[in-house]
């Protein structure tokens, strides 16, 4: 049984020492106990109080033992399946999966150029995209349908992922009926409910609002999840200087207190469900405002949230393959650069929203392709340099001697292809053939990629007896909703 993974060998990135982070551990502890977190929710509520919390109206102060056990009761390595049941995501230690992200309300469309809103084809045209591309290993629905009623556009955003690509699903839903709804959806094309829950190939993402506030809708899907067993993420969104300290370590304090007591509640609903902490954790621009994805900030804080996760050996989400720029320029891919590659050096699990510019206000395939070349690059970086003695080769040397070549030696055709990493879109040519074959820059390279892969590719189908269960599931889901409001 294998997995499609990038796990640190030997480079690493920390910014944190082991006293830094059980401070910033006790920090959180503290704010949990002493300020407490809104939780807009009575069954949460009461199952708080009755395992120890202090819960005064809807604010509940949570003691470090509550939260001391759930982490030890929630999962150290949670297993992924693809939609055919097979694993391919094993979230635990520095294992580094990378995906798309989800929801964002426009495109950068790349056959026009222009910015519109997402419609359903976009979602699903993204989807193929990612399921072609060989460093993606899930997807999330980049986008927020525009074209479908509002009521519904979480399934058929779900619809399109899971008839678009087999890999694994992070997904959204809008509130505990769509969770329902979609966890049928995934049994179907699971086979079974029970299939689905013994080799899940979903992860629901839900946010908690900054700061310290659990909503009912939240917490209801956090529940729901929790009890049926399938893994969730449950992280939050904070702003340096606007939703959270402005201090960085202030920042990731309330970060973690947000997550670990999410940890606490889906921990008291079911012992050992699937959780995973984490965040998109950064810094408001107070010139502009911005939301910043391409921060200084937001690479160090990611990575200590990263620290963290390890700290408390729970899996981590975290972000990159993302930009504040408004195409796909030298910025979008420094920004992009810099996030792959230090999140996977901090070891981060799942890290998601590759393809997002605009500071995650548009997404773009170009960007979700040029990201995929540089992840490629960034998973041969975290693998290092083994050190065997086939790869010392001493031996070699001593045979080629002083002044030969290795150029026709079996050592070279064996290991090339695994030593050496080979680019899909980045130009190693001379000047010369450059030049001659249209001297096309790395975005031009991209855009072409994006539309071979939209005009060849054929994703791995679902059977047509399950589409047809699925579709005909929405269809009813939409006409009923629509009789309930009138």
């Amino acid at each position: 049984m294998g997995y499609e993974r990038s796990s640190l060998e030997t480079p690493e990135f920390k910014v944190l020492t082991e006293s830094q982070c059980q401070r910033i551990y006790s920090g959180a502890l503290e704010v949990l106990e002493r300020v407490g977190v809104k939780v807009f929710h009575e069954e949460a509520l009461s199952m708080l109080k009755d395992a120890g919390a202090w819960v005064d109206g809807n604010i509940a102060h949570i003691p470090s033992f509550m939260v001391e056990e759930a982490v030890r009761s929630a999962p150290k390595k949670i297993i992924i399946y693809n939609r055919d049941g097979k694993p391919c995501m094993k979230l635990e230690g520095t294992n580094s999966y990378y995906g798309t992200g989800s929801d964002c309300p426009n495109i950068l469309d790349s056959f026009t150029g222009e910015i519109r809103r997402f419609t359903r084809e976009d979602i699903g045209k993204g989807a193929l995209i990612a399921d072609a591309l060989p460093n993606i290993d899930f997807i999330m629905s980049l986008g927020l349908i525009s074209d479908e009623p509002v009521e519904v556009t979480d399934l058929y955003q779900f619809q399109e992922m899971v008839f678009n690509s087999k890999k694994p699903i992070v997904f959204t839903s809008h509130d505990l009926r769509g969770n329902k709804d979609i966890f049928e959806i995934a049994s179907i094309a699971a086979d079974t409910k029970e299939e689905l829950v013994q080799n899940p190939f979903i992860i629901h993402y839900i946010e908690p609002s900054s700061p310290l506030r659990h909503s009912k809708d939240a917490v209801d899907k956090l529940l729901f999840f929790s009890e049926a067993g399938i893994p969730l993420i449950y992280t939050p969104c904070p702003s340096g200087g606007a939703t959270a300290p402005v201090t960085l370590a202030g920042n990731i304090v309330l970060t973690l207190a947000e997550s670990l007591s999410g940890v606490v509640i889906s921990q008291l609903k079911r012992k050992g469900a699937p959780v995973i902490i984490g965040g998109v954790i950064t810094v408001m621009d107070m010139r502009t405002t911005c939301y910043c994805y391409g921060a200084a900030e937001f690479h160090i804080l990611s990575a200590a949230l990263a620290q963290m996760s390890h700290f408390l050996n729970l899996p981590m989400f975290g972000t990159a393959g993302c930009s504040d720029s408004k195409c796909l320029d030298n910025q979008a891919a420094i920004e992009a650069t810099l996030s792959i590659t230090l999140q996977g050096l901090s070891g981060a699990n799942l890290i998601h929203d590759v393809g997002y510019i605009g500071s995650g206000l548009i997404g773009s395939f170009d960007m979700m392709v040029m990201s995929d070349e540089i992840i490629g690059m960034a998973k041969r970086f975290m693998r290092g340099i083994p050190t065997t003695e086939e790869n010392l080769a001493v031996d070699l040397i001593h045979k080629v001697g002083p002044g030969g070549s290795y150029l026709t030696e079996e050592h070279t055709l064996k290991h090339f292809r695994t030593e050496h990493w080979y680019p899909a879109l980045m130009d190693r040519s001379g000047y010369r053939k450059w030049s001659s074959e249209g001297g096309k820059t790395l975005a031009q390279r991209t855009n072409k990629m994006v539309k071979k892969i939209l005009e060849e590719y054929k994703p791995p189908p679902l059977e047509e007896q399950k589409k047809n269960e699925i579709t005909a599931l929405i269809r009813n889901e939409a006409k009923t909703r629509k009789i309930g409001e009138e």
